[in-house]
């Protein structure tokens, strides 16, 4: 028997090689070659075929611009990440750790849909058809109508979606699908790559086919122990939205983050609370991010975070303690590179020396901070640690810290204040471009372009 042939393919961008290569030739990443059988001559036919619908050229400004329908899923906080609802023809992708909520929020999402009287289907390879009623069970869904298919060929799958011709599919999961048309094995690159292909093609297709709209279809998908999704990267630009669990498994709070979306807004959140009867929205995310402390406390400064167009107030901590000859530097939700370059400023600045402190900053409520607005909370928790002293009750901070010891302004100033002030927060330490015109109710605002300026305000204050 002849020796199949295999090929090496890279998981970000896709690309081919006859042999192993630590560089991939197509797009330049480094050990990103992965081993797999050759593909058939078939398929690669319509590897490079387009996956929306063909038209004639047209002029740019003679296309009629016409916004997408949506439909409500019936939750509210998978509405606010998907941009409104789900659009028809669109393809969604959403990966998260094992356990953390995939299949149970989506299961809930389509039978929320069979209700409003939408055409549903779940197609499950993971799980058998009793393992999937047994789970909606235990969720309160006795008399869903949900249609469950257990199957993980590709052809057959596809069969069943031109003949029930339903609005909406979950495929759970992506990673289990195979076409008999490749020889390599379920969940190797060819064939998620093939099959998810197919499958988006299938959808932009079924608008013009289908009358009232296109089949929306969501493909669940793997991570890997990194956090990324399994599988190659070509993968995230197939589809229109790319969702992300996250979250601790020990946690009853997930959150679900856009990072890509064709039809919404991207780094949007929704925030959801694990119960008996599943995931339920959460409607005052602030509420997770703050501790409830009765008095304040040293190492504690609350900052205000934008996650798309929501504000959050989240609870910066940290803890400054004697670290001896290797002081240790430790970061949770945020960038531990830049608490480094922070306790740089802090002591070249501000006369706030932790060379032999060790430092710890942690993010309450396991929501992660990526945007540089959280400099000047962060240095204010370490500053308030290091002396003992706790801020004022009611105190929030928020701005850019630059290396030259400047306060820079934050994106939607006025935004963060109004929501601190709903929720009853008195002084604020803000950039000075972010000081409002006129004054906010309820609301002590302390403007400063230095971070000394602002480490006198506190020292005033406490």
């Amino acid at each position: 028997m002849a020796k199949e042939k295999t090929v090496f393919t890279c998981n970000e961008c896709g690309g081919t090689s006859p042999k192993w290569l630590g560089k991939c030739p197509s797009c330049g990443a480094w050990n990103t070659l992965v081993e797999s059988v050759a593909a058939s001559a078939a398929p690669t036919k319509n590897r490079f075929a387009s996956l929306a619908t063909t038209a004639e050229v047209a002029v740019l400004s003679d296309i009629e611009a016409s916004d997408f329908e949506r439909t409500p899923t019936g939750h509210e906080e998978l509405d606010r990440v998907l941009g409104g609802g789900i659009v028809e023809g669109g393809v969604v992708l959403m990966g998260g750790d094992p356990g953390i909520g995939k299949s149970t929020l989506l299961l809930q999402a389509l039978d929320s849909l069979q209700r409003q009287g939408k055409n549903t289907l779940y197609v499950t390879g993971e799980e058998s058809g009793a393992q999937v009623a047994l789970r909606s069970r235990r969720l309160g869904l006795d008399q869903s109508q949900v249609k469950v298919l257990a199957e993980i060929q590709l052809e057959k799958i596809l069969a069943t979606l031109d003949a029930t011709q339903p609005d909406i599919a979950v495929i759970d999961s992506i990673q289990t699908v195979y076409s008999d048309q490749l020889t390599s094995a379920p969940g190797s690159v060819a064939q998620v790559r093939e099959c998810a292909a197919h499958l988006t093609r299938f959808a932009k297709a079924s608008g013009a086919d289908k009358a009232g709209g296109g089949v929306c279809i969501v493909l669940v998908g793997h991570v890997t122990k990194e956090g990324a999704l399994a599988g190659p990267r070509v993968l995230e630009h197939m589809v229109d939205t790319v969702l992300y669990f996250e979250g601790d498994t020990h946690s009853p709070f997930r959150l679900v983050r856009a990072i890509k979306n064709r039809f919404g807004a991207v780094n949007e959140i929704g925030v959801f609370a694990m119960t008996e009867k599943g995931l339920k929205g959460v409607s005052n995310p602030s509420a997770i991010f703050l501790s409830q402390h009765p008095e304040p406390v040293p190492g504690s400064c609350v900052m205000v975070t934008l996650e798309g167009t929501r504000p959050l107030l989240v609870e910066i901590q940290a803890l400054v303690d004697s670290g001896g000859p290797s002081p240790r530097r430790l970061s949770v939700g945020l960038d531990r590179d830049r608490l480094a370059m922070l306790l740089a400023v802090l002591h070249r600045h501000a006369g706030v020396a932790c060379m032999d402190q060790d430092v710890f900053v942690n993010a309450v409520g396991g929501v992660r901070i990526s945007e540089p607005a959280a400099d000047l909370a962060v240095m204010l928790a370490i500053g308030s640690s290091l002396r003992g002293k706790p801020l004022p009750k009611g105190f929030i901070a928020f701005g850019e810290v630059g290396l030259a010891g400047e306060v820079r302004p934050a994106p939607r100033g006025q935004e963060r204040l109004k929501e601190a002030a709903k929720l009853g927060f008195s002084v604020a330490i803000v950039p000075k471009a972010n000081a409002p015109k006129r004054p906010v109710e309820g609301l002590t605002i302390h403007a400063v372009d230095r971070v000394e300026q602002a480490m006198e305000v506190v020292r005033g204050l406490t």
